[in-house]
């Protein structure tokens, strides 16, 4: 095969691990923006106060129930729903889902609009205070 002939199946792949890196990089900015004060950086929480992501099964389980938290809120976790869009949401949870030695599949922001519909939450405002916290 030629060069010329590679060239576009090489840049192709280029492009979607950098679509890939770009996402990772956003899941991670988001994160630390809305949730590494109560679950840490290290995705260890503070025990007794903020649960561990890193190594939690919930976090790693059905990714309608882990998108229900973020979308809903539970025990003292605020939601965000009005805050991050379902791109935004996918973003951050697919982070989560990978990093700290977790092991489950990412999501896509369809998946989480699925699920913001099913449970009758409106869109998000990216207003600063969308999720009450």
């Amino acid at each position: 095969m030629r060069l010329h002939h590679l060239i576009p199946a090489l840049l192709l792949g280029a492009i979607a691990s950098g679509a890939h890196a770009q996402t990772a990089a956003d899941g991670k900015t988001l994160f630390a923006k809305n949730c590494a004060a109560c679950h840490q950086a290290s995705g260890k929480g503070i025990p007794g106060a903020f649960p561990a992501l890193a190594g939690n099964s919930f976090v790693q389980g059905a990714p309608a129930d882990v998108a229900t938290v973020l979308l809903k809120g539970r025990g003292g976790m605020p939601d965000f729903s009005g805050s991050l869009d379902d791109g935004e949401i996918a973003q951050v949870l697919s982070y989560v889902r990978t990093s700290w030695g977790n092991s489950a599949g990412p999501l896509n922001g369809d998946e989480v609009g699925a699920q913001r519909t099913a449970l009758g939450v409106g869109p998000a405002t990216h207003s600063r205070f969308g999720n009450k916290h």
